[in-house]
């Protein structure tokens, strides 16, 4: 009976995290993309090489790597670009205040994203999700 409900509610829990912060990278990507100059002045005033190519490159990971994320579809491959992209926001736009305590690093904007991607990175899709419907009709 528990291994039952442990899968129905890794399955549930998994879908939850998938769309919503699916949804939230393809609002983030898209915004990006839609100030892309604005975006590359931050990421210029960060010191960030080519910060026009960059804001972009960053902006389309979180659209589509969202998107995939939210459909369940090539979902550890989006994780981990997700992954690397909050990690890349702690390494440069939160670095100063981001590694002072703990506290202070889940306080960060990125925390909540980075530890979607890393649970999606880690558990996978889940049955709900592209990627679990095509698991099952290959088995």
């Amino acid at each position: 009976m528990w291994r039952m409900m442990e899968a129905r509610g890794q399955t549930a829990l998994l879908l939850v995290i998938r769309v919503l912060y699916g949804w939230f990278f393809m609002e983030s990507g898209w915004g990006k993309l839609q100030n892309l100059e604005r975006v590359a002045g931050f990421f210029e005033s960060l010191d960030l090489p080519l910060p026009l190519i960059t804001a972009a490159v960053i902006g389309a990971t979180e659209l589509f790597g969202g998107a995939l994320l939210a459909a369940g579809a090539a979902t550890r491959w989006a994780a981990a670009a997700l992954t690397a992209t909050m990690l890349g926001a702690y390494a440069t736009a939160h670095v100063d205040d981001a590694f002072e305590s703990l506290t202070a690093f889940t306080e960060q904007a990125p925390f909540p994203y980075l530890l979607a991607s890393l649970v999606v990175l880690a558990f996978g899709s889940g049955r709900l999700s592209f990627d679990g419907w095509r698991s099952q009709r290959s088995s």
